[in-house]
């Protein structure tokens, strides 16, 4: 009975076979004045319709001359195999884009080239100079211009942004033209573990690296994901981490040669950083039972639960699982979670001997990589059984070592409860990008945060 989320998250730059095919007749739209359409789609007035037309066709003017779609192309075929979007920023031709847009760039450059495309279809090559991995930012240069290029300026930080405030959004959605987006800002996402702006707008594949600009047209932030799971609810980059980037990337050379260790560099902070935050911050307890489990701080993850089970009538199961919003893209694939899950038995009419046998094939259904990858080597695992405090523990700690980022693994824990007949616990924690000694760390800390509270 393997842990799950329940909610996905897509970044907005399709590989190009995702632009093809996208619409879906499972969720047709739905007309405003449809029965059973909510209250919030009531079409607005002809005259509030006519100004907010009017305010993006003005924003659309304003910036469509700074507007890019960045393609990444196979160097053998010309063909391309992906896209998103971007944005000039200096008259030198500086762009500003997404890393994961640019990451093939980064991490396999003999094989990809970049080319940027204006709105009127002029197109030159770009050249890769910096990439910030935790915030998914990245600059590239233009090449091939004589002319200086035309610029978008960013919002000044002493003028933050109000509640409600209309943000447009522009892009190239799909691959099929540019366009502008309405939305509001709703205040920074909250536990985040890097600031990101919750944008009340749509965000479509294609929109990635574009800019989200304020009513005068300057930069606020870069389209960055949307949640699958809701309706405009997406995500910007905060302009200040974009800025930070163009700064260095001013003076840097193109990259042109893989930069898997940079990437890898830049990851191990980001694991320093989420294993000092899971240490300093004391998990709380959630009780099954007798038992008391960790779960991470409420400022630090989400966390879902549910009931009995239906489908085991004799039986008493209760799931939990939480997640860390701290992804971050490593090329291909996101990495930098962390997630924890629990699923308490109690199964008094069973007997010991049923719901050993039982307990002990869920442990075993606990899913590990067992077979490596392209991106990883198959799972090194350890079991031990421990004494917590009074309580035993079966615990299994595995890890997989990522190829071409050196210093990293993923790392699964998993521990079940011996001390009841027919009581348990099975716990799970799996961290993605972790450094070895951390990794060993957390898992320390977990085990030891299990414990059991004797009926008085």
């Amino acid at each position: 009975m393997p842990f799950s989320t329940r909610w996905r998250l897509r970044l907005v730059t399709p590989l190009l076979w995702l632009a093809c095919g996208l619409a879906s007749a499972q969720n047709p739209p739905v007309a405003a004045d449809a029965p059973g359409a909510p209250a919030s789609a009531a079409q607005p007035s002809a005259a509030q319709a006519a100004a907010l037309s009017r305010d993006a066709r003005r924003i659309h003017a304003l910036s469509r001359d700074k507007l890019l779609q960045i393609r990444t192309l196979l160097r053998t075929s010309n063909t391309q195999a992906s896209i998103g979007s971007g944005f000039f920023v200096s008259a030198d031709g500086l762009i500003v884009t997404n890393f994961h847009v640019a990451s093939q760039l980064a991490l396999e450059p003999e094989r990809y080239r970049g080319v940027y495309v204006t709105i009127d279809g002029q197109e030159g090559d770009v050249d890769l100079l910096a990439f910030d991995v935790q915030h998914d930012v990245a600059v590239l240069r233009a090449g091939q211009r004589t002319a200086p290029a035309p610029v978008l300026e960013f919002r000044p930080a002493a003028e933050p942004l109000a509640q409600g405030e209309r943000i447009y959004s522009l892009g190239n959605p799909l691959d099929i033209g540019f366009a502008v987006t309405e939305g509001t800002y709703n205040g920074l996402v909250r536990r985040s573990f890097y600031p990101r702006i919750f944008f009340g707008g749509t965000l479509n594949p294609g929109m990635s690296g574009g800019p989200a600009v304020d009513d005068a047209g300057r930069v606020l932030g870069v389209n960055v994901a949307k949640r699958l799971d809701g309706e405009q609810v997406s995500f910007l980059i905060p302009a200040e981490f974009a800025q930070a980037l163009v700064q260095r990337a001013a003076s840097a050379q193109p990259i042109t040669q893989p930069a898997h260790k940079e990437v890898a560099r830049q990851l191990l902070v980001h694991q320093q950083l989420l294993t000092e935050r899971f240490l300093q911050t004391p998990f709380q307890e959630q009780r099954h039972g007798n038992y008391l489990v960790p779960v991470p701080d409420d400022a630090l993850a989400r966390c879902w639960g549910s009931g009995r089970d239906p489908d085991y009538s004799a039986l008493h199961l209760e799931r939990s699982a939480c997640q860390t919003n701290s992804h971050v893209v490593a090329g291909d694939f996101s990495t930098g979670t962390v997630r924890l899950g629990y699923e308490a038995y109690s199964a008094p009419s069973y007997g010991a001997a049923r719901f050993a046998h039982m307990y002990s094939r869920s442990f075993a259904n606990e899913r590990i990589p067992n077979r490596g990858s392209r991106q990883k080597t198959a799972a090194e695992c350890a079991e031990r059984f421990v004494d917590q405090g009074g309580l035993p523990l079966r615990a299994v700690v595995c890890m997989s070592a990522y190829r071409k980022l050196p210093g990293l693994y993923d790392m699964t824990v998993l521990a079940a409860t011996l001390n009841q007949p027919t009581q348990g616990v099975l716990g799970r924690l799996d961290v993605r990008g972790i450094g070895f000694d951390n990794g060993l760390k957390l898992a320390e800390r977990f085990l030891q945060s299990f414990r059991w509270e004797a009926a008085p």
